[in-house]
C-alpha cells in the first residue's frame, strides 16, 4: 500500500506530541491522519476506521496505551501497532510487544526515526 492512501491512527495524550508526529509523516506523504487523546479513544477510532498503521504512547488518562494495544489485536489480530512512547521500562515495552505491537520509537523523536517506520510498513517513497 502507498503511503498516501494509508490511514495513520496517532494516539497520545500530548496536543505537542500529535503534532510533532503529524509534521514527521507529512515529511514522506499524505495519509490521512486520525488522532487520539487516550487509549480509549483510539479502540473506538480503530474499530470504527481501520486504520492501516497505529502510533500509540503507553502513558495516558482513562485507558493506558498497552490496554488499548490489547483491546486492538482482539479486535483485529492483524492490526500494525508501533509504540512512541518516552517510557524507557523494560516492563511497559515488553508488554506491548507482547500484546501485539510490532515496534518502537523512543520519544523525543528524533531525525528519520518516523521516516524508517513508514518505509518499513509502506515502502519507499
Amino acid at each position: 500500500m502507498n503511503l498516501n492512501d494509508a490511514k495513520i491512527l496517532i494516539c497520545d495524550d500530548s496536543i505537542l506530541a500529535r503534532k510533532q508526529l503529524k509534521n514527521a509523516i507529512s515529511e514522506d506523504g499524505q495519509p490521512t491522519i486520525l488522532e487520539a487523546r487516550d487509549g480509549q479513544e483510539a479502540v473506538d477510532i480503530y474499530k470504527k476506521e481501520n486504520p492501516n498503521l497505529v502510533l500509540i504512547d503507553l502513558v495516558m488518562p482513562n485507558k493506558d496505551g498497552n490496554t488499548a494495544i490489547c483491546e486492538i489485536m482482539e479486535y483485529d489480530p492483524s492490526a500494525t501497532i508501533v509504540v512512541v512512547s518516552s517510557v524507557g521500562t523494560q516492563s511497559s515495552l515488553k508488554r506491548a510487544i507482547e500484546s501485539g505491537a510490532r515496534d518502537f520509537i523512543q520519544k523525543p523523536l528524533v531525525e528519520n526515526q518516523v521516516s524508517n517506520i513508514l518505509r518499513n510498513y509502506f515502502g519507499e517513497k
